[in-house]
């Protein structure tokens, strides 16, 4: 394991030997069963096989809309802290699907960090639904000519099927006393989050942290991209790994590597339901997160999909799903449910979201391009 915080190694040579052999297996996201753990090319080849005795009735299904097969297959692409409520949600849809329509609908899953998925993708794994952490990543199919430009005006909810917001997990009874983000400044608090360059989540929590500085900044008079800069680089300084996803994050601080994890409010609460004494840390200032889900057209096209691929996006927003997301701990997007949970939900004092922060457009090119602010972090510039 490689320390993050600009090249100073923060574990033992006996923890980093432990750490490697324990997180050896979270850091890929594995495949389900059904497209098999052989990797991207080998996924695709399956799922494409998979497809192929439909090709021939692909056309005329496409055409209509109408399922009309006894039998048909839907793949879907997600990014890997959805893995859980989609194992819950799935079995219900197939079980409505076939009611509705006499069809029985297999489901093939891929779960990975959220930018290697959307790259997986436009690579070529055929996924016919995606789901990921993050807007910019259906920028990617859609600048693949994979999906329609217009995908969030098709839909009341912007095309989004969850909300979360960044926050800081401690240990029972948080024995470093951590309120805030300055907090993780200190030495001798071990942090975690994921790799932002894999990981849409870990964008999030950059973007929490940064935008966070800036508002503490406008509140003290001081510069602010000055201010909220140095409040990255210096809780930087305090990470010691940054795993390939947010779930892979979350299962480095589990097997005990760490004080403190930055990450999503929804992978806290799923344990603690579990049993596990976390705390969840809210900060004064955070982000609002939002997690796409989108019909990958071309794909559905091509398998004659399009009926069940919208019908299950559509099902993912209904009340019944979102109550489901929620019991994963995820922020509903439906209004009926998010009015239920609305008094048991803690609402940040400085909640903002990423438009305030001048759009995603705006945040990749200030943070994360070639010589964006997240960079010149990592060179300790």
């Amino acid at each position: 394991m490689y320390s993050a915080g600009r090249g100073l190694i923060k574990v033992s040579c006996g923890l980093l030997l432990l750490a490697s052999l324990i997180l050896g297996g979270c850091m890929e996201e594995k495949v389900q069963p059904a497209l098999g753990a052989k990797g991207t090319k080998e996924a695709n080849a399956s799922v494409t096989a998979a497809h192929a005795s439909k090709t021939a009735h692909a056309a005329s299904t496409a055409a209509s809309n109408t399922p009309d097969d006894t039998s048909s297959t839907l793949v879907i692409g997600a990014y890997s802290v959805a893995r859980d409520a989609l194992q819950a949600l799935i079995p219900r849809f197939q079980q409505e699907w076939e009611q509705k329509t006499g069809q029985k609908l297999q489901i093939q899953e891929s779960y990975e960090a959220s930018g290697t998925q959307a790259r997986s993708i436009v690579g070529g794994m055929e996924a016919d639904v995606a789901l990921f952490a993050m807007e910019g990543d259906v920028d990617k199919l859609v600048d693949a000519g994979l999906v329609a430009s217009d995908w969030q005006q098709k839909d009341r909810y912007a095309g989004m099927v969850t909300e979360s917001i960044v926050v800081i997990g401690t240990r029972e009874g948080n024995p470093l006393h951590i309120e805030d983000w300055t907090d993780l400044t200190q030495q001798g608090i071990d942090v975690l989050y994921p790799n932002p360059k894999t990981s849409g989540g870990a964008q999030w929590d950059i973007n929490a942290i940064y935008g966070a500085g800036l508002m503490e900044a406008e509140a003290k008079g001081m510069d602010g991209p000055a201010y909220a800069k140095q409040l990255l680089a210096d809780i930087h300084d305090q990470v010691i790994s940054m795993d390939k996803s947010g779930r892979a994050s979350m299962a480095a601080f589990e097997y005990g590597v760490g004080d403190a994890i930055v990450t999503y409010e929804n992978e806290l609460l799923a344990r603690i339901k579990e049993g596990i004494a976390y705390e969840i840390v809210v900060p004064k200032h955070t982000i609002q997160i939002e997690n796409p889900v989108v019909v990958v057209d071309r794909y559905v096209d091509k398998h004659g999909t399009r009926a069940a691929a919208e019908a299950f996006v559509s099902f993912l927003k209904s009340e019944e799903a979102q109550r489901i997301w929620v019991e994963a701990g995820f922020r509903p997007v439906n209004e009926q449910v998010k009015a239920e949970t609305k008094k048991s939900q803690d609402i940040p004092e400085g909640l903002f979201t990423v438009e305030d922060m001048g759009g995603w457009e705006e945040v990749r090119e200030k943070l994360y391009s070639k010589r964006g602010i997240w960079y010149q972090v990592l060179a300790g510039l």
